[in-house]
């Protein structure tokens, strides 16, 4: 990957996989160069093909904008920060990093989802 690019820079990735929570849902989107999306999304197959596979593993799914935007949102569930850390700084899963085209950026977040009353459920 040619670079990553925190969704909020005041707390990077690196930073909330060092907190403890569970589920977590990882929300990644990433933006390229409108000639690379044929790459990004074998090198996308790739490394999910990768993270399926990882302890604490539940789902994941991948958005493309509507229109001509390359922009494609992944939405990944995982039981623990713990698990989805282990999976991200896996040796094999960064090795696949390099396969995606020089002008994909990635900005990676955690989120954990909170009740609404009346509205959702957490």
């Amino acid at each position: 990957m040619s670079q990553m690019r925190p969704l909020d820079p005041t707390f990077p990735i690196d930073r909330q996989i060092a907190i403890e929570a569970s589920p977590v849902v990882l929300v990644n989107v990433f933006t390229m160069d409108p000639a690379d999306e044929q790459a990004f999304l074998q090198a996308w197959r790739g490394d999910a093909e990768i993270m399926k596979r990882q302890p604490g593993f539940i789902s994941t799914q991948l958005h493309r904008a509507v229109g001509d935007s390359p922009t494609y949102l992944n939405y990944a569930v995982w039981d623990s920060t713990a698990d989805f850390r282990a999976a991200f700084m896996n040796p094999e899963f960064r090795a696949k990093l390099s396969a995606y085209p020089a002008s994909a950026v990635a900005s990676p977040h955690l989120f954990q989802k909170i009740a609404v009353p009346g509205i959702c459920v957490a």
